[in-house]
């Protein structure tokens, strides 16, 4: 049989975080979202350029937060 393949990493896998900011105003009009300061939320920069940021849920029906945890298990907001 043919050998196939690994397929490449699901984006973005392999890019670095640059910045963490607030979504700017421009950002949050081009997803249909308020631009208050009770709607805002964090965006991740990538090293190519491409932003992430938290949405309250996958309809994409506004701003959202991002939450994590570190390694020692303690919680932890972005932002």
């Amino acid at each position: 049989g043919v050998e196939r393949q690994p397929e490449p990493p699901a984006y973005p896998l392999g890019l670095s975080i640059v910045a963490v900011r607030t979504m700017t105003a421009a950002e949050k009009e081009a997803e249909g979202w308020d631009h208050s300061y009770l709607n805002e939320t964090s965006a991740l920069v990538l090293s190519d350029g491409s932003v992430i940021y938290a949405s309250a849920d996958y309809e994409g029906n506004g701003a959202g937060a991002l939450f994590g945890r570190t390694n020692t298990g303690e919680r932890f907001t972005v932002g």
